[in-house]
Formats: structure tokens, sequence, C-alpha cells
């Protein structure tokens, strides 16, 4: 079992960035894959990007070239680095823990 926290989330313009954090209550380097999916407004949950402890990483073609993530499993932690934010990024955003452990979720809104 493992608890994670997300936190980092925020209002900006449209081109502005954020960077999200998720902290996790054990030891990450226990789940191969970590990453970030997002929740807006009448849509279904989507992946935005995932990381594997060999460093593999998966992104959403939507944020392929502005969105980075990155693991510490040292600390316990993931990120995710937004960069040239749309209004389309608006959305709660969740961090995951091997399809099994969930965030409580981060609110990204970015305003036009």
């Amino acid at each position: 079992q493992v608890q994670l926290v997300d936190s980092g989330g925020g209002l900006v313009q449209a081109g502005g960035s954020l960077r999200l954090s998720c902290a996790a209550s054990g030891n990450i380097s226990k789940f191969n894959v970590m990453g970030w999916y997002r929740q807006a407004p009448g849509k279904q949950r989507e992946l935005v990007a995932s990381m594997s402890n060999g460093g593999s990483t998966n992104y959403a073609d939507s944020v392929k070239g502005r969105f980075t993530i990155s693991r510490d499993n040292a600390k316990n932690a993931v990120y995710l680095q937004m960069n040239s934010l749309k209004p389309e990024d608006t959305a709660v955003y969740y961090c995951n823990a091997a399809l099994r452990f969930w965030g409580q979720g981060t609110q990204v809104t970015a305003s036009s």
C-alpha cells in the first residue's frame, strides 16, 4: 500500500508553465511504471505521461514536446514539468503508481 499526494497545480495564462509533484508515502522503486493522468470536465481520464524504472517514457501526442515526466526513486517522488500550457490542458491531474494507486488530484487551469 502507498499513498500519493499531488501538488503544484494552479491557474496560469496560456503559454505559461507549472511543475506538478507527487509525493509517495513508500518506496516507489517497486513500481515499474509511474504516471500522470488527467481528467477534464465531461471527459474520460486519460494518460498524460508515464515513466518506467529504466527511464523509458511515454507521452500523449497532445503533450509531446511540452511536458516532461521525471521520477526520483530516492525521494519517492514523481514530477511533471508542463510548459507552453494551452487552455485544452485544463483538467485535474492525478499521479498514478502501477495503475493501482492514485493521488487525490491537483487542478490545472490554463486561461486563454
